[in-house]
């Protein structure tokens, strides 16, 4: 008998999605991460739960409402991780005319849930908050609704909630060798130990690495894929309303700046194919330029690249014109030859639809496997158990009970863990309780917290993915956090 009915390669989004997915049905699961969870492509997304407008464009209809109803269900299952976000379009008179902008987002209406989240709208910037940030004479702009996610914090809410439902999550742990026969046989690497592992399906959910994991670890042809590079910048606080800005660009690209924890701004995307090791992926200056320019055309502030704080990149599978789908829906493929262990291969695809796409992907398996229902869509994220237009209410809770917290601190808080803040704070009745300070917000009580409970082993994985602490942390309490952890027993 195997040691697990499924074994996956690969602890980004698609993989963890499909880790809980599985373990949800029933399914003895086991997730191999050669590093941290979410440490490539699924940390350097857009960090956007929409429908995609641009894909209006090229008449994708069903697709877009498919991802406007995942939307719908990201809002009802990860309240405390998706929030919505009103999106600002202004109209450029040497861009698409007006006309075709309010064509396209009353459709994109039509194709939501109008119930959920308020429509599109005309405004004169000139009399509107988001016109303040603008330069003249930008008069008209539109309005829409979508989300936006806490990108990294999402993969470890699916790690979690496929843990807590029997998957066996281990990081540091690379698979150098699969051997497919009527079952599958792992040679892993977990953290300096051989060990071999069997299992009865595998999943490739390695990104970028698909290819080379396909040719070198289980000796199979590479899928006809590509790998693209997906690049943003971060720069001080632009504007001071809570919106997304919208700019179409010259090329007709559409360009978000967001804002980004408290004092920052999140501007992209730049996306190209990518050549090279994925492990090591870099922003070109280039596309900083890129990305400066497309901004300083309608922003008062001017975006100089020596403005940039730090850059995010990461490299992902892209879908071949000759592999169906879209890029933003990823893909599926599926091999069952008689008398061998079935193996998927699943990348690529956007935050929006990872859900569906894992969900599709385990019921492939439904007719090697006995397994319960789909269920996903209906079950919350750990954390998410409480209705999204109640979020201020559940940062107020956390405020009476530990009083010693800051409005911004509670919402850091209940925007990573949501209901489960208790599992961090525990019963400290003053900040001294929770133990040494590193920086104006990280507790060693959360980094406690992080490493016993969601596989954080190194300062980056708390400062640049579990939180984004990193941004405002001073060098010398990086270096304490660092000593803290080397020496923490968890």
């Amino acid at each position: 008998m195997a040691d697990f009915d499924l074994a996956i390669i690969g602890g980004g989004l698609n993989g963890v999605s499909f880790a809980r997915d599985a373990a949800g049905r029933g399914l003895r699961v086991i997730l191999l991460e050669q590093g941290d969870l979410g440490s490539a492509a699924s940390s350097a997304s857009p960090r956007l739960i929409h429908g995609d407008l641009a894909m209006l464009e090229r008449w994708a209809f069903l697709r877009v409402r498919a991802a406007l109803a995942e939307r719908d269900i990201w809002l009802r299952i990860a309240p405390h991780l998706v929030r919505p976000m009103r999106f600002g379009l202004p109209a450029h008179s040497e861009e698409r005319p007006p006309w075709l902008l309010r064509s396209g987002l009353w459709l994109y209406d039509r194709l939501g849930s109008a119930r959920n989240l308020p429509g599109s709208a005309t405004v004169d910037v000139t009399h509107h908050p988001i016109g303040n940030a603008l330069k003249r004479p930008f008069g008209t702009a539109f309005e829409y609704s979508d989300c936006v996610v806490d990108d990294s914090r999402l993969v470890i809410a699916h790690a979690l909630d496929a843990a807590e439902r029997g998957a066996v999550i281990r990081t540091g742990a690379r698979c150098v060798r699969a051997d497919r026969l009527a079952t599958w046989r792992l040679v892993v690497i977990d953290r300096g130990r051989r060990q071999v592992i069997t299992a009865r399906a595998l999943a490739n959910a390695t990104g970028a690495w698909t290819a080379s994991v396909a040719e070198i670890v289980l000796s199979m042809p590479p899928p006809r894929a590509g790998a693209f590079q997906i690049s943003h910048i971060i720069v001080g606080r632009l504007f001071d309303t809570d919106n997304i800005y919208v700019f179409q660009n010259v090329d007709r690209r559409l360009v978000f700046a967001s804002p980004y924890e408290r004092d920052f701004t999140l501007i992209g995307t730049v996306t190209h194919p990518f050549k090279g090791d994925p492990a090591v992926v870099s922003m070109a200056a280039a596309d900083i330029s890129y990305l400066c320019e497309a901004t300083s055309r309608y922003f008062r502030q001017r975006v100089e690249p020596f403005d940039v704080i730090r850059t995010v990149s990461g490299a992902n599978m892209g879908v071949s014109s000759r592999t169906r789908g879209t890029a933003s829906d990823g893909a599926i493929t599926f091999d069952a030859r008689r008398g061998k262990a079935p193996l998927l291969t699943i990348f690529g695809g956007d935050i929006t639809t990872s859900r569906l796409r894992a969900e599709r992907a385990v019921s492939k398996l439904a007719p090697f496997y006995p397994m319960s229902p789909r269920w996903t869509a209906n079950t919350p994220l750990p954390g998410g158990d409480f209705e999204w237009a109640r979020f201020e209410a559940e940062v107020d809770r956390a405020r009476e009970r530990w009083r010693f917290l800051s409005e911004a601190e509670a919402q850091r808080l209940v925007g990573a863990y949501g209901t489960r803040v208790a599992a961090v704070l525990g019963e400290a009745k003053e900040r001294s309780d929770l133990g040494p300070a590193f920086g104006p917000e990280l507790s060693g009580a959360e980094v406690r917290y992080l490493m016993a409970k969601e596989w954080a082993r190194f300062p980056d994985d708390i400062l640049w993915r579990r939180t984004k602490l990193g941004l405002t942390m001073p060098p010398a309490d990086r270096e304490a956090l660092g000593a803290f952890m080397a020496n923490a027993h968890v």
